[in-house]
């Protein structure tokens, strides 16, 4: 997997590319979103545009990068999520707590929201 960043105003969006599962994309994920909350970012998008498969693995790691996110004071969006990985969301019943949205300017206005204004 790799994880590339770039900024937009005050958001931080990761773009992965790869499969995000155990010993292959997990620990670079936890990484990449522990960089992010070091470096203050608070309103974090995680490209998915380019994750064609998530294990429980992943799927551990991606709640993990969005606790620590919220207990951070932020918030996370996944953007551009493919057919099998938004099967394995709702699977896992985990689309009650992601906010997956279609393009990189949903993204930014629901990111841009107050707090508390329909963010899971």
């Amino acid at each position: 997997m790799s994880i590339s960043e770039r900024q937009s105003g005050d958001l931080t969006i990761l773009d992965l590319r790869g499969h995000i599962m155990y010993e292959d994309g997990d620990q670079e994920l936890r990484g990449a979103v522990a960089r992010t909350i070091g470096s203050g970012a608070k309103k974090i998008i995680l490209n998915m545009a380019e994750v064609p498969y998530v294990d429980s693995a992943g799927l551990s790691e991606m709640v993990r990068a969005y606790v620590a996110i919220r207990k951070a004071g932020g918030n996370l969006v996944l953007l551009d999520v493919g057919r099998k990985v938004h099967d394995l969301l709702t699977i896992a019943n985990l689309l009650r707590i992601f906010r997956v949205v279609d393009s990189e300017e949903e993204a930014v206005s629901v990111l841009n929201q107050t707090p508390g204004s329909g963010l899971p």
